[in-house]
């Protein structure tokens, strides 16, 4: 009789765990599927902010039409569903914002307008949230695939065909320094 009792332990134990590690397993992909939602967010709020601070640059800047330009269709890639393609459009306008940022620094009176600085300011401050936010994402994704790829969960997550994240990661030449020619 006692071993009976000690085979049903073992079996509650393991049912357990795979419920436990079920569970962690499905937490930690809905905290990557947030996390990716934060930067979404922070993405549309830098998609909403852009025609603002463009249009306040361009009466001072007309000559930069193409810049501008760029801009806009960059921050329109924006609202892909594509992470490659939002990766992409998000690196592209990041790369147009500092290039937009040189040219008001070649304006003096552009620098001095109160709605220039409030809005650099408001993209910086954007800039920064969309870096904490793709940071905090790959901290999920990271935590996520360990569990996947860790024993003995990892027997579960297959199990229940979990799969692999990939990071929000930069290509190369995305790494290299911007180079500002006005």
């Amino acid at each position: 009789m006692e071993i009976i009792h000690i085979i049903l332990i073992i079996i509650a134990i393991i049912i357990f765990y795979v419920i436990f590690t079920y569970n962690n397993l499905t937490k930690l992909t809905l905290k990557v599927k947030n996390s990716f939602a934060g930067i979404d967010n922070q993405l549309k709020r830098r998609y909403d902010l852009i025609p603002n601070l463009v249009n306040t640059v361009k009466g001072y800047a007309e000559h930069e039409k193409e810049l501008f330009e760029n801009i806009t269709k960059a921050r329109n890639n924006l609202v892909d569903t594509n992470l490659e393609t939002k990766t992409k459009a998000s690196k592209e306008t990041t790369r147009m914002i500092n290039k937009l940022i040189a040219v008001a620094e070649s304006y003096p009176e552009l620098k001095a307008s109160q709605n220039f600085k409030e809005l650099q300011i408001e993209l910086v401050g954007t800039e920064d949230k969309i870096a904490y936010a793709r940071q905090y994402y790959n901290d999920n994704v990271m935590m996520l695939n360990h569990k996947l790829q860790t024993f003995p969960s990892n027997l579960i997550a297959s199990l229940f065909n979990f799969k692999k994240v990939d990071y929000f990661e930069a290509k190369e030449e995305e790494k290299e320094t911007v180079k500002v020619e006005l």
